[in-house]
């Protein structure tokens, strides 16, 4: 049975795995190489299981520890074209790394005994995608953080999985009245930038209206964010449905320490 494990999720380092104990997918490798070791081991998983790495983006709190890891994992890393150009002029990828251009147009990946699909996001990365999974149990899962705005691609993309990992990075009133420069306060929230909760909450109700059962809020923002104002935005969008029946929902943790989602 494959799971979802939120091994990183916050404004400084990201890394999920989708999979078994002896197969699955890496998305993004934002912490270093030993501590995604060490999140791995902490779940009772091994380096490798992990038969790709899926890179959603350039920014360092996705991609800090993807050198390392790759040369010690020797798998193939999947991501734009684009994605992939920056890594290699960057030097986290060597011409020796088996590397994987996906593109956005629906077409299937297989890795690990999943089919995964990207997505386009907006955010001011080129090249900036998330990525839907079809496990072997026939369960659909989908990374989307990220996001200036929630548009159609992602809706599309998203619509009827069973599990998301979506962003919910800012309280409004948190992000204006903090001490973030003015120039940064307009790009978290501009249409390339982050989604609040409000935002989230919002997508939240979409979600459970067309499927989905398990909501987990992530890469919230540490200064201008909580768990609990995250969590309480949601709960309010979804007064409909009732929780722990209708949907499960929860927050994935700055760093694991132990733990998966069933979906």
């Amino acid at each position: 049975m494959a799971k979802f494990y939120p091994l990183f999720s916050s404004s400084k380092a990201n890394a999920s795995y989708i999979g078994t104990k002896n197969s699955g997918i890496l998305i993004d490798a934002g912490a270093s190489c030993k501590k995604i070791f060490d999140a791995l081991s902490c779940n009772d998983l091994k380096p490798a299981c992990i038969q790709g790495i899926f890179i959603t983006h350039t920014h360092s709190d996705h991609i800090k520890g993807l050198k390392t890891l790759v040369s010690k994992l020797h798998v193939p890393v999947y991501a734009s074209e684009i994605t992939l150009e920056f890594l290699i002029h960057q030097g986290y990828l060597s011409e020796h790394t088996e590397m994987i251009s996906v593109s956005t147009d629906s077409k299937i990946m297989h890795c690990g005994d999943c089919e995964i699909k990207a997505f386009p996001t907006m955010h001011d990365a080129k090249g900036s995608c998330g990525y839907q999974i079809h496990t072997s149990d026939d369960k659909y899962c989908a990374v989307c953080t990220d996001l200036g705005i929630v548009t159609p691609e992602v809706k599309q993309a998203l619509h009827g999985c069973d599990m998301v990992l979506l962003e919910a990075n800012y309280d409004p009133d948190m992000l204006w009245q903090g001490t973030y420069s003015f120039d940064l306060k307009q790009r978290i929230t501009s249409q390339y930038g982050h989604l609040s909760n409000q935002d989230s909450a919002e997508f939240a109700n979409y979600l459970i209206h067309s499927g989905t059962t398990r909501l987990l809020l992530g890469h919230l923002s540490q200064n201008n964010n909580t768990p609990e104002l995250a969590v309480s935005a949601v709960t309010r969008a979804l007064h409909e449905f009732i929780p722990d029946i209708d949907y499960l929902l929860g927050v994935a943790p700055v760093e694991t320490m132990g733990g998966a989602v069933i979906f």
